[in-house]
């Protein structure tokens, strides 16, 4: 069975036990070490790699955001706090999760499972796995990206709207449009128009310069007018 190495860092006493606790109860998780100094946790990972860090952003020492941001291999990052409307510089920093205290059993599960799913991904490189998913980092935690589900992804400036199947609203990226074509199967996504990339089997219709597919009608820019025909002979 995989195990992922974890370390929880806290300065509060209770709210490190409480981790500690949850971690026991997954069979997948093995806690290495805890620390309620920012500092000694922050020494102990530069010469400790491990799998997983439970963090939390507010400590009186150091915070958490730059605890992480002064580790060299980095772990899956979860972050722990006690804000509800906290603000950090922690985009770059690509964390997994965050979660609010006092932490209940089922979001702290919810998180730990995201972690599995996470670790497996990173650590499967066959192309067949690849092509099914990905992550892209969105409002503040890893999200997964189900590649079957992608209607269109649509640029806005140094973000991408991903549109999914049956989901009222799309996952916001900070990505380039051709970044995101790199992470999709060539032969199921075609790109239509500087601002648009789509799913070949999820177009309905192509007629006078537009596209359909879903609920949504896109422009074919002109220089993907040829592009677009040669591929939409087998349509």
């Amino acid at each position: 069975m995989i195990k992922l190495k974890c370390v929880a860092i806290d300065d509060e006493p209770l709210a490190l036990d409480l981790i500690e606790e949850y971690i026991s109860r997954f069979p997948y998780l093995q806690l290495v070490r805890s620390f309620e100094d920012a500092i000694s946790g922050a020494e102990f990972l530069k010469s400790n790699p491990v799998d997983l860090l439970f963090v939390d952003i507010n400590m009186p020492d150091i915070t958490g955001i730059d605890l992480v941001r002064s580790l060299a291999n980095k772990p899956i990052i979860i972050f722990t706090t006690a804000y509800k409307n906290f603000a950090f510089e922690g985009f770059e920093l690509e964390a997994l999760d965050y979660l609010l205290k006092p932490i209940d059993i089922a979001r702290f599960t919810k998180a730990v499972e995201k972690a599995l799913e996470f670790y497996n991904y990173k650590n499967n490189s066959s192309a067949e796995a690849a092509e099914e998913s990905f992550y892209v980092y969105s409002e503040y935690r890893m999200v997964k990206i189900n590649v079957a589900e992608i209607e269109y992804l649509e640029s806005m400036e140094d973000y991408v709207k991903i549109h999914l199947a049956g989901q009222p609203k799309p996952v916001l990226t900070l990505m380039s449009l051709k970044k995101a074509l790199e992470k999709l199967p060539a032969d199921k996504f075609k790109r239509i128009h500087r601002s648009y990339i789509i799913a070949v089997s999820k177009v309905r219709s192509i007629h006078n310069r537009k596209l359909k597919l879903g609920d949504a009608e896109l422009p074919i820019g002109e220089s993907y007018t040829e592009s677009v025909r040669g591929w939409a002979r087998n349509f």
